[in-house]
């Protein structure tokens, strides 16, 4: 039997596992919520704004662990939609948008509502597809789906033009997607690892400094397992908070403009800094040229292109955090070496020192 456009991404959706659908409808989407309003396993969320429709998707992904879904229409729907999918390409949350397109026929004529909804999306969503025909569109959406929620995580836009909506075809859904030029890499490199492992073993003034990739990752538990080992500071980025307990010990608080004393001293004075699924924006470096200028700086990150693109490190290890934190616990436990406990004892000294400064 062949189904609609629209029956797919309905039915799509719901062999997804997609649960919840925020969204603004419009004439181009209409098809699509008209196959919505025939089911009851997907929920629609009705937002006032489709920027609302992403920023809903992008906190439901945030707090949820699944990808956030946002279905809006053509033109101005997709435009209002950019400021939620900027903010979650910049916070590496998995989404995706599904933008109503004018029929294909009509593309490029300047129609009624038609933007180019590829090219504005292009430098704020991880990837985006246009869809010409309707036998593409359930593999499309699969790949959507893939790449949004695997490596570093974020939206995918997905422009669906109204025709195709109309069109039909076979459906079958994809359970499995290979993508021959899309393959994040999930293990780090043993040697780079081991390189890091003997340096932090080495290391007199260690610092762990841990971003939203330890959230992501749910590697809470390596990356307090890995401060223990080595008994060394943490310090968060905003969106690394919660990947450490906050009430430790060992925790220094937030860094950069709105981070600790603490926090900034420790950074200054270091003489390792170990970067774990954080990108060294701007409000934490500062001046990049005075940031970290006493270390020696190892980044874990699964993304390569945020390795060495704002600060340049010595040993740079892509690959997911859980797995890297892993191997970096099981090399440092079978190590001949120790850590030189006294020197770790005087860091602390110190870093206690400027705790108790009252610099507010």
């Amino acid at each position: 039997m062949e189904l609609t456009g629209a029956e797919i991404i309905v039915r799509f959706l719901k062999d997804e596992g997609v649960e919840h659908l925020f969204g603004y409808p419009g004439g181009a989407v209409l098809h699509i919520y008209d196959e919505l309003y025939k089911q009851d396993d997907v929920k629609h969320i009705l937002t006032r704004h489709e920027q609302a429709a992403t920023h809903a998707a992008d906190g439901y992904a945030r707090s949820t662990g699944k990808p956030g879904v946002a279905l809006v229409t053509s033109g101005p729907g997709a435009t209002n939609a950019v400021t939620g999918i900027a903010t979650a390409y910049l916070d590496s949350i998995p989404m995706v948008v599904i933008t109503g397109q004018v029929p294909t026929s009509l593309i490029g004529n300047d129609a009624f509502q038609e933007v180019d909804a590829v090219g504005i999306t292009r430098p704020c969503a991880k990837h985006n597809f246009l869809v010409k025909d309707v036998k593409d569109l359930a593999v499309t959406l699969k790949k959507a789906f893939y790449i949004a929620t695997t490596g570093r995580p974020g939206p995918v836009v997905v422009d669906v033009p109204k025709d195709v909506t109309a069109d039909r075809t076979r459906y079958s859904y994809p359970k499995r997607i290979s993508m021959r030029s899309y393959n994040p890499v999930i293990k780090g490199h043993k040697g780079q690892i081991k390189r890091a492992s003997n340096m932090m073993l080495k290391a007199k003034r260690p610092i762990i400094y841990s971003g939203g990739g330890v959230i992501l990752d749910n590697a809470s538990k390596q990356l307090t397992d890995l401060a223990r080992l080595l008994n060394a500071p943490v310090t968060n980025t905003s969106m690394g908070l919660g990947g450490y307990p906050a009430t430790d010990r060992q925790f220094l608080g937030m860094l950069g403009m709105h981070g600790t004393y603490e926090a900034n001293m420790a950074i200054s004075h270091c003489d390792l800094l170990i970067a774990i699924g954080a990108r060294f924006d701007d409000r934490v470096t500062g001046n990049i040229e005075k940031f970290a200028p006493r270390a020696k700086i190892i980044h874990v990150d699964i993304d390569p292109a945020s390795i060495s693109k704002n600060v340049r490190v010595d040993v740079p290890i892509v690959g997911g955090v859980t797995n890297v934190v892993k191997d970096m616990i099981k090399l440092i436990n079978e190590s001949d070496n120790e850590a030189d406990a006294g020197a770790i004892e005087k860091w602390w000294a110190q870093i206690e020192e400027w705790r108790g400064k009252d610099v507010a």
